[in-house]
């Protein structure tokens, strides 16, 4: 009994993103298509056990939920107001039932994915009800991810939906002319699972692979669903080569290793040659790069050597120069400083931070000061560096980071007094 409970909760996480999917395309709401999906899979914990599964669990859930609609639209008056279920010809005609009728089509997930990421929803709702829908996450998974309460996720994820749906917005996939923008806030939504496990904003834990691991996944179901889309595959690219550093990131202790000091030899060669070949597919789709094709170019070029010193810092630069012409990023100037640094020098490198010094954006950034306080110290100014290096613990989202930073700040303190 408990063995078929978790193979039916281990299908939930498989085929959950698709039934809600293809039950939203035909109904038109999201969140009653959750509620037929949940009910679904509620009815096979009842009747399997009984039963036996069926040889097609995919097709069993999706017949069973369908009826459920059909039950629902029944009993309740206003149902051609609240979901327009009945959609045959003509009044008193149900809606076909058969295993082609209720079948998906492959646009499903992808039409799923463009309203999970509509504009009309902040980031926040956009990040939690992707990860619900099309992630197949429980609303208390999504909730220790992100180290909130499971009622605040709850929360925004039901307000995500009444906003879906108090707005209007088709369960559809973009128009052509949409479809530029609409894909760019999909992208930014995985990339920002992503980033959040690979390097988390607060608690203490400065990995969290569980996430990383969802937002790859979902990044290449979208690049299946969109095989002529370069930038889906940048993407990809992009996170699969650095979630190949994962075991490296951190030590026993759980404090962040630097990439000169990461043993090479324990990256996941698998995942970088996975994310090479995402980088050719977008080199062959693209002219010129984008964003997350030049953000990947650039891990590509940590990837390969052998050893942190063969590193080839000017192509790494260029790539940094061409990504600052299409997103005009902080971020991105910052780290175009790390590699001037071994093209040009300390000096060089520290003079490109100064312009960030005003900038709102990296107010709250203990990584501007981390940097700044490294290029300091290879220059001989210990105590200046002591000083940001402090600054930067101050604004570390993790204690580990905060760990690191104090003992360089320690170090360059004994530097100076020498």
């Amino acid at each position: 009994m408990m063995e078929l409970r978790d193979s039916v909760e281990a299908l939930w996480r498989i085929e959950a993103p698709q039934l809600i999917a293809t039950l939203a395309r035909r109904i038109g709401d999201l969140d009653i298509a959750e509620d037929l999906a949940s009910e679904a899979f509620v009815a096979a914990l009842e009747q399997w056990p009984v039963d036996g599964m069926p040889p097609r669990p995919g097709a069993w859930l999706m017949t069973t939920a369908w009826h459920k609609a059909i039950d629902r639209a029944r009993r309740e008056e206003t149902a051609r107001k609240k979901a327009p279920l009945l959609v045959a010809g003509h009044a008193g005609e149900l809606p076909d039932v058969s295993d082609e009728a209720l079948a998906p089509i492959p646009d499903d997930l992808l039409t799923m994915v463009f309203t999970t990421c509509h504009p009309v929803l902040s980031p926040e709702a956009r990040v939690a009800l992707t990860l619900r829908l099309f992630g197949g996450l429980s609303t208390d998974e999504i909730a220790r991810a992100f180290l909130a309460p499971s009622a605040t996720i709850g929360q925004r994820i039901s307000r995500a939906k009444r906003t879906l749906a108090e707005a209007r917005v088709p369960v559809e996939a973009p128009t052509a002319e949409d479809l530029p923008d609409r894909l760019r806030a999909v992208l930014e939504v995985l990339y920002l699972i992503f980033n959040e496990g690979y390097s988390a904003s607060s608690g203490d834990t400065v990995v969290r692979v569980d996430l990383a691991v969802e937002a790859m996944r979902m990044g290449r179901v979208l690049a299946g669903l969109l095989p002529t889309e370069p930038e889906v595959f940048g993407l990809v690219a992009l996170m699969e080569l650095q979630a190949s550093r994962f075991r490296t990131r951190v030590d026993e202790d759980g404090i962040p290793v630097q990439l000169e000091h990461q043993d090479r030899r324990r990256w996941d060669r698998t995942l970088i040659d996975h994310g090479l070949g995402m980088l050719d597919r977008a080199f062959a789709l693209a002219r010129p790069l984008g964003p997350y094709s030049l953000q990947a170019a650039i891990s590509a070029c940590h990837a390969r050597p052998a050893t942190f010193a063969d590193t080839d810092w000017t192509a790494v630069l260029a790539l940094y120069d061409a990504l600052l012409q299409l997103t005009a990023s902080p971020v991105v100037e910052l780290n175009r400083a790390v590699a001037l640094l071994h093209v040009d020098g300390p000096q060089a490198a520290l003079d490109a931070t100064e312009s960030l010094l005003d900038d709102r954006r990296l107010a709250g950034y203990h990584l501007l000061g981390a940097v700044r306080g490294d290029l300091l110290s290879r220059l001989g100014l210990h105590a200046d560096a002591a000083a940001e290096l402090e600054r930067a613990s101050e604004l570390a989202p993790t204690k580990q980071e905060r760990h690191l930073l104090l003992g360089r700040m320690t170090d360059a303190l004994a530097a100076a007094a020498r």
